[in-house]
């Protein structure tokens, strides 16, 4: 089999808090390869925001080794790490953060330009992923001019805009209502699948993980397979 692009050992994570230490993660490991979407569900609190923060080299856990794209990235500076996650991974949130005062097309063009490409290049590339999103007629759009799912429709098309290699999606249907909420998870399986990265999902609708590869549950600290009940 193909290599892992995300491979996690010995995750560790706990933080202080008024009435003592929380751990959240207890030696968590994980490997999601090429092509490979996972799912990954607990109820809120267990840790899944912590391991997608973490595995996205947005914090520093306690203790573990991640490796992305075989790069042990556990004891990097902030600098490089910042550029791994430019390069090769893409991040959806259960909130859109788009920048209210640019189009749809130039939210999902910023990004290719902050990582080198020229303004045609980045928006032609913008179009055609929103296009894919069917958001054609909806590109010189601003986000208060767009519906929630078409607004995660560009936050998704943003996160693949620089062709990661890894996708990490927190909760990315999660404030949409059930209709919407599947029609998004649709359009990010179909995009993500089509351009082969790696993803991983948080989610709590369970009606979405059948569509995925396989899904771990995040108890006490470890992952482990879903059983449904």
């Amino acid at each position: 089999m193909s290599e892992p692009v995300l491979l996690i050992r010995g995750l560790e994570r706990s933080y202080v808090t008024g009435a003592g230490k929380l751990t959240v993660l207890h030696g968590a490991d994980l490997d999601v390869r090429p092509g490979e979407i996972v799912g990954l569900v607990g109820p809120s609190g267990s840790g899944k925001s912590s391991l997608l923060h973490a595995a996205g080299l947005l914090e520093r856990p306690n203790a573990g080794r991640i490796t992305v794209l075989g790069r042990d990235c556990s004891d990097l500076p902030d600098r490089p790490r910042t550029r791994i996650r430019l390069a090769t991974i893409g991040f959806v949130y259960q909130f859109h953060h788009l920048l209210p005062e640019f189009s749809a097309l130039d939210n999902v063009a910023l990004p290719q330009m902050i990582a080198g490409k020229s303004r045609k290049a980045a928006r032609d590339r913008a179009e055609v992923l929103l296009g894919e999103l069917g958001l054609a007629d909806r590109v010189q759009h601003q986000p208060a001019q767009l519906s929630g799912g078409e607004q995660q429709r560009v936050a998704i098309a943003r996160a693949l805009a620089n062709a990661p290699r890894l996708l990490l999606a927190d909760e990315p249907t999660g404030n949409l209502d059930p209709t919407t909420s599947g029609a998004v998870f649709d359009n990010l399986y179909a995009l993500a699948r089509s351009q082969g990265v790696a993803a991983l999902i948080a989610t709590h609708n369970l009606q979405l993980v059948g569509r995925m590869d396989r899904v771990l549950a995040l108890r006490d600290g470890h992952l482990e397979p879903y059983v449904p009940a």
